[in-house]
């Protein structure tokens, strides 16, 4: 029995793999798989995040987050 949850928890974690070992910030800087700054040529093949805004019903800039928040096309 136990060689075969050892069996399934190596399976499991052998077959992960990262998604993208580089990514991209919010603020669109580049970070390495150890979540250092990076050079921007490690972060050139991913893709930047589109940035969205949202307004009030006020229509003053707001989080996105908040509720009766609208995003702004």
């Amino acid at each position: 029995m136990r060689s075969l949850v050892f069996a399934a928890v190596l399976a499991l974690t052998l077959g992960t793999v990262p998604a993208s070992a580089q990514k991209l910030d919010v603020n669109g800087r580049c970070h390495g798989a150890d979540g250092k700054f990076a050079k921007a040529e490690v972060c050139a093949k991913v893709a930047k995040p589109a940035m969205q805004r949202c307004r009030d019903s006020k229509g003053k800039f707001a989080k996105c987050g908040v509720p009766g928040a609208k995003p702004i096309k």
